[in-house]
């Protein structure tokens, strides 16, 4: 055998070890997933396909005596590149808050930079959130009462979907209650292009102003639609500032946008959603206000 050959079948042999074991800490994470659920008296329905995409998997969190609950639809952050839907900072504080009130909790995951750019990306939100209203009774979900839930890039894009219903009509999702942005701070992502910005925005929006525009919950929200809360960093000033720039371009438009600050890190506004305190309260509130509460438990 050549040495050639030898150097092959060792990367194989590490390629196969490598996948084995990244097979293994899937299968581990599932099982520390599932114990955590079961404690707070729920289950896990793990990695379910709502399309043909490996990444195009969605795990369910549903209250074991669960019946028409309301459906919280979480979509992970990461620069459009990276993030998974069952990493502890994007699930573990809101289901321990939520779970045990009678909330079906769902994370997504979605194609990511290079495989796919954000208008393809939130087509994969709107392909789940239909799948998500087409399997809502079999786990006991409200089909009819989802809220939107996305934290960074998966802020954009739960924006860019609650913008412009026309992208949800392409994949037969029907209305949601309404939709919750955790510090997304790019819904006008032309006005960023145009000014100084970091490289992921050019790795992500690329250098055509038409799809600067078009990739924008700014220029592509519409007067209809659910009503929105912007949650920003008012320790980054930029986020904050898009937020009002959204939620005035929505009450020039007659749409409910709302804008709650918080004194909070990026990452914090994430992993902190949950945890007692004003802020959950603030944005329990407005689950509340779209219509978004359990039914009280039978007898």
């Amino acid at each position: 055998m050549t040495a050639k050959h030898l150097l092959c079948l060792a990367w194989l042999a590490l390629f196969l070890s490598s996948s084995a074991v990244a097979g293994l800490a899937d299968r581990l994470s599932e099982r520390r997933s599932a114990k955590a659920v079961a404690a707070l008296g729920g289950e896990l329905l793990a990695d379910l396909p709502y399309g043909s995409h490996e990444r195009q998997r969605l795990d369910v969190y549903r209250p074991l005596q669960a019946s028409a609950a309301p459906i919280l639809l979480m979509v992970h952050g990461g620069g459009w590149a990276k993030g998974d839907k069952r990493m502890a900072r994007v699930v573990e504080n809101k289901l321990a808050r939520w779970l045990p009130q009678g909330y079906l909790l769902v994370s997504v995951n979605y194609r990511l930079l290079p495989d796919a750019r954000p208008l393809q990306q939130v087509e994969d939100i709107a392909q789940a959130l239909s799948y998500v209203q087409q399997q809502a009774q079999s786990w006991g979900g409200d089909p009819q009462r989802v809220v939107l839930l996305g934290h960074s890039a998966g802020a954009h894009l739960v924006s860019l979907l609650s913008a412009d219903n026309a992208i949800a009509t392409r994949f037969s999702a029907k209305p949601w209650l309404g939709t919750v942005a955790l510090d997304s701070a790019a819904f006008d992502v032309d006005s960023i292009m145009r000014g100084k910005h970091y490289r992921l925005y050019d790795q992500a929006f690329g250098t055509e102003p038409k799809y600067w525009r078009i990739a924008s919950p700014y220029w592509r929200l519409q007067p209809a639609g659910a009503p929105l809360l912007a949650v920003c960093s008012s320790k980054r000033e930029e986020a904050c500032r898009q937020a009002d720039a959204f939620a005035e371009r929505g009450k020039q438009l007659g749409r409910s946008v709302q804008v709650l600050p918080q004194a909070l890190s990026h990452g914090a506004i994430n992993q902190q959603l949950g945890e007692p305190g004003p802020y959950t309260d603030a944005v329990e509130a407005f689950f509340k206000r779209v219509g978004a509460v359990p039914k009280p438990a039978l007898p």
